[in-house]
């Protein structure tokens, strides 16, 4: 609650739309840089297929977690499996994300490793999340 308290502070700073996106970033990939070797490397790469896929998302820190938001309401996250001493990080979606097939469906993914298909999956994942 303490890093979404930081987090709220921070957004509330006046400066240019420019600006505060670009904090954010800065914020996102220096939480991504504290990260270990195993979550960093998956957390890069998300970083890089979410931009990617669907530039217009925002990158911004979320609870102390990178996320990706759409005009301010956070889709998509990471979490490192670090941050809460689990076996594998979580890639989920909020209730923003537009993904629903039936009356159930994932709205999160555990992830050991990130190969080639699994970003691939993931990008479409992220781009009909915002359609």
């Amino acid at each position: 609650m303490k890093a979404r308290a930081q987090e709220l502070k921070a957004s509330a700073r006046r400066g240019s739309r420019a600006a505060k996106a670009a904090e954010e970033e800065a914020a996102v990939v220096a939480k991504i840089a504290e990260m270990q070797d195993s979550d960093r490397v998956m957390a890069e790469r998300l970083h890089a297929v979410i931009k990617e896929s669907v530039p217009e998302l925002a990158p911004k820190l979320w609870y102390g977690m990178p996320a990706y938001a759409m005009d301010g309401k956070v889709v998509c996250f990471f979490q490192s499996a670090q941050k809460f001493s689990a076996r594998y990080a979580t890639f989920g979606f909020s209730d923003r994300a537009n993904l629903d097939d039936g009356a159930m469906w994932p709205a999160s993914y555990a992830l050991k490793e990130l190969t080639d298909e699994d970003a691939a999956r993931i990008g479409a994942l992220v781009k009909k999340a915002v359609k």
